[in-house]
């Protein structure tokens, strides 16, 4: 059992436990990924089947990383099958291709993202002659997602807020004609993947047990960010077999604004009386400077199972706080700093600015700038750009032709003469009063989206992405006869060849729906995987959740700010978890961190005076360097 070298007690304790539910919590820098694939590992060594075992993340960036892992650990061992690795939103997706059909679900379906799905609404609003400024497609969307996050029905909304005040009525007369929308694209919104599978487990009991029996070990991660529907669907899987290792921190929740509740994880030994709990409290990641004052900063919830982080790291550097005069002095001053490390031999992907709101990262933008440091800003997914979007479209097209959102996109992509009117027309049935130069660019672009349906089920998803560039038009519009900045746009269109590619041991329909269903569910973290843009990386600190770096400076640390106060004042601030977004920010870092603040910020347009965070002073004095420089001081 070489495999367990290097582990701590408490981690080959969690390896070994093979039977039965067990909760693990684990701390950050804890190496829960380690005792996860190891487990995982451990399981097909004793016997298991690989795919008896299923493991659910909560991003592909990190289901990728573990299938990797697990892969390593395997080597050259012979499996005719694998472990089944997936986000909950994958694992939705697989057992709706499964067995959906029992629902009506269609064998390929797509899946909005959030981008399709304000669209479709705004359409439903203005369908409705409701001013979308009076109420937004994002915060109808908003209400949507938090009814079948409950696992609400169309209908059953209707029943209940036809009569409501105005939001709530609009709202649920919007969802009924979004359900029809989806139902004639052929498409499922990022909701739909799990209280679809949640509702046929439920009803369909052979279904429930033909998936029980499949995977009869589950391992959930980050278990702590569950949200109801997501517990439900995991115990639902583990009733029959009871095999449910569970892994998470209750210090790090930070979703429950969208829903995540952190009694999954509270009350998991009440729903499973028979459960071991298992503690990780080393932490491999951080000096211990950053441990004791992640630790102090923590202690102060109540609403949490105790746990309390150790380290053998040296103490290393203390925590620089600094305090500036402006958000524009705080930024340069960062951005100095970052020149300064970089001249010390630091890289500058080792470095990670993180913020509470975005509306932040344009001061830190202009201050990289200045200062010619390289940056990057997570926030806009590679697949929500437009000529990525484009793309997408012609593959989706050519796997379902009846798509009228994609027809629209792809007619447009590159511009062949076809417009709103004359797709209106088609989709009316009335072809017969097209003019003829529009008929015959009907007929040409319906011809290539037959040519590409029909290749679809004999190439790869990436041979497949390579010919429709081509077909399209895309590879003439934007290299060959495009500007410089087109050519630019064409390397994100090239990139997705690569993204598919990962999907290239299926061949046909079935590798090219597993890539579309990928794109539509990337994460922020997925940016840190397209390798396009190297530098220092900027994000919030939601999206820095389960990533590390050497060195994490976490900027605006005011009242107000960082805790957020919120739009409605002292009433919409969740205090406790607040401070647990504080400790993720904290735990971040390996060996620096620093925290900084303005003296005056503007925020919507006004100067307002700024007061030090009130998580500042949960740290000892002992741990803490209070530097005072002016952003030109650093050089001059």
């Amino acid at each position: 059992m070489n495999y367990l070298e290097g582990l701590n007690d408490a981690q080959k304790l969690a390896v070994l436990a093979k039977d039965g539910p067990i909760s693990v919590l684990a701390g950050a820098g804890s190496g829960k990924t380690r005792v996860l694939t190891t487990r995982i590992y451990h399981l097909i060594r004793e016997g298991i089947p690989a795919n008896q075992i299923l493991a659910v993340t909560f991003t592909n960036k990190s289901a990728r990383e573990m299938r990797a892992r697990v892969r390593t650990m395997l080597g050259e061992e012979n499996l005719s099958e694998s472990p089944f690795v997936a986000t909950f939103h994958g694992l939705g997706r697989e057992l709706l291709e499964k067995y959906g059909k029992v629902i009506g679900v269609p064998r390929f379906f797509s899946v909005y993202d959030r981008d399709d799905s304000e669209k479709a609404i705004a359409a439903a609003l203005k369908a409705l002659d409701v001013d979308t400024k009076e109420l937004s497609p994002r915060a109808v969307l908003g209400r949507i997602s938090r009814a079948k996050g409950e696992g609400m029905r169309a209908n059953e909304f209707y029943e209940k807020n036809a009569r409501s005040g105005f939001g709530a009525r609009i709202t649920a007369e919007v969802w009924l004609r979004y359900e029809k929308t989806l139902a004639a694209e052929k498409s499922l919104d990022f909701d739909d993947l799990i209280a679809l599978p949640v509702r046929m487990l439920q009803e369909h009991a052979d279904v429930r047990a033909l998936a029980q029996d499949r995977w009869q070990y589950l391992h959930i991660d980050e278990y702590q960010d569950t949200n109801a529907l997501q517990g439900r669907l995991t115990n639902i899987l583990a009733e029959k077999h009871r095999n449910l290792f569970v892994v998470g921190d209750i210090d790090q929740t930070i979703y429950t604004w969208r829903g995540a509740t952190i009694e999954n994880l509270l009350e998991f030994d009440k729903k499973y009386p028979e459960s071991q709990t298992i503690i990780l409290e080393r932490n491999y990641r951080s000096t211990k400077n950053l441990v004791d004052a992640a630790n102090a900063v923590i202690e102060k919830n109540k609403n949490r199972k105790e746990k309390y982080s150790t380290t053998e790291q040296a103490a290393g550097e203390s925590i620089v706080v600094h305090m500036a005069r402006s958000a524009e002095d705080e930024a340069r001053w960062i951005a100095l700093k970052i020149r300064e490390l970089m001249k010390k031999g630091t890289k500058p992907e080792d470095i990670a600015i993180l913020f509470r709101t975005n509306f932040q990262s344009r001061a830190l933008e202009e201050g990289l700038l200045r200062a010619g440091v390289p940056y990057k800003l997570l926030g806009t997914h590679f697949f929500a750009r437009k000529e990525v979007k484009d793309a997408l479209a012609w593959i989706r097209l050519a796997m379902e032709p009846t798509r009228e959102v994609d027809k629209l996109r792809a007619a447009a992509s590159p511009p062949r003469g076809i417009g709103k009117v004359t797709l209106g027309k088609l989709a009316a049935g009335q072809r017969s009063l097209l003019r003829a130069g529009e008929l015959a660019k009907v007929e040409q672009f319906e011809l290539i989206i037959a040519e590409l349906s029909q290749a679809a089920s004999a190439l790869t998803p990436s041979a497949f992405v390579r010919l429709v560039i081509e077909k399209s038009g895309m590879r003439r519009a934007l290299f060959e006869e495009g500007s410089a900045e087109d050519r630019e746009r064409f390397e994100n269109v090239e990139e997705i060849a690569s993204v598919a590619a990962r999907h290239d041991e299926n061949v046909g329909k079935e590798g090219i729906a597993a890539f579309l269903a990928e794109s539509a569910l990337a994460s922020d973290q997925d940016e840190l995987d397209q390798g396009e843009k190297t530098g220092v990386t900027l994000m919030t600190v939601h999206a820095a959740k389960g990533l590390e770096f050497g060195t994490v400076f976490v900027s605006g640390m005011e009242e107000g700010l960082f805790p957020h106060q919120g739009m409605g004042g002292e009433k919409d601030r969740d205090e406790e978890e607040e401070r647990r977004l504080f400790y993720v920010a904290m735990t971040r870092a390996k060996d620096r961190l620093f925290l900084t603040l303005a003296r005056v910020r503007k925020i919507y347009g006004t100067d307002t005076a700024a007061e030090p965070s009130s998580f500042l002073a949960d740290i000892d004095n002992s741990l803490v360097l209070l530097d005072e420089t002016e952003d030109h001081d650093i050089f001059f």
